[in-house]
């Protein structure tokens, strides 16, 4: 089920987002999140353009079915979703107030400018996200340490000639260095579209939901 919202805030930004419920949808069940970052081409304030690329694609043009809910907020023209931080962190509190998300397995990823938005939310709260998949973006290397504590899987291709891939490679050195657990697949050939590998069939959502969110001793 794939459906189009507006979120109303008086203090935060309102954001246009799609939403994806799995079938037979039970709102007395808990059931895990992703919440998505698409990239700069996808900004604005059409909704399908929006969902043009990752799992929200598939739900979109092949009626694809998932074991968990989705949730994609859509960026305004000509910024960034580093503005925004403390909205999406908000906008992901109302998610969870209004649906039935089972707090310990959300996960955060986005493609490109998603990607980097991904790394940058989730150095903001990492205590929110119990994996992480940032695809060809950029992260902050010298603050790897903020992620030791999540599961993190990468995608890049090695011609990128967008976002380098150097760029994820730092990010895993960083991460790791500190004790972390990132890893990155590196898609031979490819250049800035590492999104088609990424969101095509269930290697990264199996992934994902292989991971739940470490409770604080």
């Amino acid at each position: 089920m794939y459906t189009k919202h507006k979120w109303e805030s008086d203090i935060y930004f309102n954001f246009g987002y799609t939403q994806y419920l799995p079938k037979d949808f039970d709102p007395n069940q808990k059931y895990p999140l992703v919440f998505f970052l698409h990239g700069a081409g996808e900004r604005g304030e059409d909704l399908d353009v929006a969902c043009r690329h990752g799992f929200m694609k598939h739900v979109r043009e092949s009626d694809a079915e998932y074991p968990f809910m989705i949730v994609a907020p859509q960026c305004p023209n000509e910024k960034y979703w580093g503005c925004y931080t403390e909205s999406l962190l908000a906008f992901l509190d109302y998610i969870c107030e209004t649906l039935p998300v089972d707090t310990d397995r959300i996960y955060l990823t986005g493609l490109s400018m998603g990607g980097t938005g991904t790394w940058m939310l989730a150095m903001a709260a990492p205590e929110r996200f119990a994996a992480i998949a940032p695809v060809c973006g950029s992260g902050i290397s010298w603050y790897g340490v903020a992620l030791k504590d999540i599961p993190i899987f990468i995608y890049h291709g090695d011609c990128d000639d967008t976002v380098p891939i150097d760029d994820s490679i730092a990010m895993v050195k960083s991460v790791n260095q500190c004790g972390g657990n990132a890893q990155i697949k590196i898609l031979y050939g490819v250049k800035h579209n590492a999104w088609n590998a990424a969101y095509r069939g269930d290697e990264l959502y199996t992934w994902l939901l292989s991971h739940k969110k470490q409770k604080a001793e």
